[in-house]
């Protein structure tokens, strides 16, 4: 079935869509919400990027996660890293999600709150003298990543090499290379995941341990050596990836926007505006994974065929001015109701697990980054360089104090 409207092309639509998609976003919205689109990396997708489209497209039966369900699938070769949450539909995500929920619950999350302080508190003691850094490879990136390995139960001596594996995963400039890091990953997890087991204590509380038990346990909401692989490939590579970005894009926006960075100094209570508008923003995650149609579905007037491969465009929802006020202005001290409807944790089933825990690393992050240096200010002009990846990714953030 050929769709109702023509291709389009995104890379016509601007310059460079790694730098800037926002501008092939609204081009596309003042035609429509749902397009059948050409991405520059060569995939052809039916693209969602109004926000109610989106949202609605999220918690729809008919849209399904398992890309079993797609038109081209063609052999079971089909997941990188063992099977997780976010490749299955009802009731195995129910499952998955009720196990990892069961550990990841707001106690464990809350009694984390010293752990991030003391962590960022640290980071910033090793620069602190030199007076400039590039605060995505300095603090960003090095502050979630430690916080994750350690509630996962990652060796200290493991996360750099994680790191590299990590960045790679998530690239979207060399395939190849991202899949060898995702071989490689997997090969680790499934070492560390048997090295649990050999050395289990019950007294062991990571959550890496946990998954040990659940895959080993009685009963019918076991897991599958399988899933046990993609469930901690998931919560390692999710679990920070998003936080880097959320940190490193908040410290921008506001580095870009002196006069909300000066209020946020005088007043901390709106971190938390500042955490949210960056997640609508600029959101760290800017698309959902891929839904496949079970059927066909109607959306935003348009007919998508059953197997189609559908995007929803997280970043474009979060910007469009059917549901925010002027969306292209980054402002702190949006009214909350307004902010909360922000999609970038997800909706419905998929919302994200780990929501809680971004949000309090992100502001931890930035309340003890702003007081430990209160002359905080880019080192040159400010102009960001983004990397292409699945993520909103800064390559680097060099700033001074």
């Amino acid at each position: 079935m050929h769709p109702q409207r023509p291709t389009v092309r995104l890379a016509d639509l601007t310059d460079d869509f790694t730098a800037d998609p926002y501008s092939a976003f609204t081009s596309l919205r003042s035609r429509g919400s749902v397009h059948h689109v050409h991405f520059p990396t060569g995939d052809e997708s039916w693209l969602v990027v109004g926000h109610e489209e989106v949202r609605m497209a999220l918690s729809d039966p008919r849209l399904l996660n398992d890309v079993r369900h797609s038109a081209d699938f063609e052999d079971d070769g089909l997941y990188s890293v063992g099977r997780n949450m976010l490749q299955v539909d009802p009731p195995d995500h129910t499952r998955l999600r009720t196990l990892v929920a069961r550990e990841f619950t707001a106690r464990r999350v809350h009694a984390l709150r010293p752990r991030v302080e003391e962590a960022a508190v640290a980071l910033l003691d090793v620069v602190a003298a030199d007076g400039r850094a590039d605060l995505v490879a300095a603090y960003a990136y090095p502050l979630p990543l430690t916080i994750i390995c350690e509630l996962l139960g990652v060796p200290d001596v493991d996360r750099d090499v994680f790191r590299a594996w990590s960045t790679k995963v998530v690239a979207l400039d060399d395939a190849e290379q991202s899949a060898r890091a995702s071989q490689e990953m997997a090969a680790y997890l499934a070492g560390l995941a048997e090295e649990k087991r050999r050395f289990r204590d019950a007294a062991e509380s990571d959550l890496l341990h946990a998954l040990v038990r659940a895959h080993d346990g009685d009963g019918g909401d076991r897991l599958t050596p399988e899933e046990l692989l993609g469930m901690a490939f998931l919560l390692l590579v999710a679990g920070h990836e998003t936080t880097v970005n959320l940190i490193a894009n908040a410290v921008h926006l506001l580095l870009g926007h002196p006069e909300q960075l000066a209020a946020v100094r005088a007043d901390s209570g709106l971190l938390k505006g500042a955490v949210e508008e960056t997640l609508r923003f600029e959101s760290p995650a800017p698309a959902g994974t891929y839904r496949y149609a079970a059927e066909p579905v109607t959306l935003g007037g348009v007919r998508i065929p059953a197997g189609a491969r559908v995007v929803l465009s997280i970043a474009a929802a979060n910007r469009d001015p059917a549901r925010f006020p002027a969306p292209e202005q980054f402002n702190i001290r949006r009214d909350p109701t307004e902010t909360r409807a922000h999609l970038a944790f997800g909706y419905g089933l998929h919302h994200c697990l780990g929501a809680p825990l971004a949000r309090l690393e992100a502001a931890l992050a930035l309340r003890i980054l702003l007081e430990r240096f209160p002359r905080l200010a880019f080192d040159g002009d400010g102009t960001p360089r983004w990397r292409p990846s699945l993520m909103r990714s800064l390559r680097e953030l060099p700033v001074r104090w």
